[in-house]
């Protein structure tokens, strides 16, 4: 069996279990010719259980009009305000924090983001996250 022609890759961040044809996911997929409402509703049924949540998602175009796609972690910034319970950032993080972060619920987070990071280890992966805490003003204790 010869191997489909991948044409594009198609990168979004689409809400989990609410994907519809509206932009940002319909003008991607219509350029290329693809069926809206058949990947609307694959994607909404992978994710349906992650709701609430925006998912990076890599779609696959192949040359007969066909697709694939996979889900990577969300955003880190998007998990650690989660964890926290926070609304936003600071605008000015390295003078105003807006809260504190424990070792424990980075290791939480680099859990969730480890297949997507570059990194090997659970150290490491924690110094990633501890990162985007810091550039966000989120001070880590710990």
């Amino acid at each position: 069996m010869a191997s489909k022609k991948v044409v594009t890759q198609i990168k979004l961040q689409v809400e989990a279990g609410k994907a519809n044809p509206a932009p940002p996911v319909g003008p991607a997929l219509g350029q290329h010719g693809l069926n809206i409402m058949e990947f609307c509703k694959q994607f909404n049924e992978k994710t349906k259980n992650q709701v609430g949540i925006k998912l990076p998602t890599v779609i696959t175009v192949y040359g007969d009009r066909s697709f694939t796609f996979i889900t990577k972690s969300p955003p880190a910034p998007l998990l650690v305000l989660k964890e926290l319970n926070l609304e936003g950032g600071s605008p000015i993080p390295n003078k105003n924090k807006v809260g504190q972060i424990s070792r424990a619920q980075l290791e939480k987070i680099a859990n969730i983001k480890m297949k997507d990071l570059n990194c090997h280890d659970m150290d490491a992966a924690v110094k990633i996250i501890a990162g985007t805490c810091r550039s966000m003003g989120v001070e880590v204790v710990g």
